[in-house]
């Protein structure tokens, strides 16, 4: 029998935790398991930082005006996938880690994670979204008609 498959969306404020690290790890062990890790707080402040505007979000997520700020927003995502990577590495975890971003010939569409996590809905076997405490309500509310979709809170540290 093939092993089931899991997609686990991390918010980039828990991707470094011990205690998110340690439920991937335990998830592993029984799944295929697929990470999707965000970033949204960490782009924000890198925005600020280069004199970008940050409050753009439309219904599908963050709206970028120029292809820089794609490329930062892109490469602060890549930052938090190489750092997933490297932290379950070195606890023995096998596990993919990607990022929301497509690149369609040649063009980086950046998708907000929780529609990210819906594209995966049909092709895994179960899907947990990983979130701090404090958004838990409201992601229960955005994905309460996806049965599949487990939403688990950690602490606001």
């Amino acid at each position: 029998m093939a092993r089931q498959t899991a997609f686990v969306k991390v918010s980039g404020d828990l991707c470094q935790r011990e205690d998110v690290l340690e439920w991937i790890r335990r998830l592993s062990s029984e799944y295929f398991t697929v990470i999707l890790v965000g970033g949204g707080t960490q782009i924000n402040e890198a925005f600020e930082k280069a004199g970008f505007k940050v409050g753009k979000h439309g219904p599908l997520g963050r709206e970028t005006e120029s292809f820089k700020e794609s490329q930062l927003a892109r490469d602060i995502l890549e930052e938090n996938q190489e750092k997933m990577q490297d932290l379950l590495a070195s606890r023995g975890v096998m596990a993919t880690v990607v990022i929301p971003v497509l690149d369609i010939g040649t063009v980086l569409c950046h998708i907000n994670g929780d529609i990210f996590v819906l594209t995966a809905y049909l092709g895994f076997d179960k899907i947990f979204v990983l979130t701090c405490q404090s958004r838990v309500r409201e992601k229960r509310r955005e994905f309460k008609k996806y049965s599949k979709i487990e939403i688990k809170g950690f602490s606001d540290e």
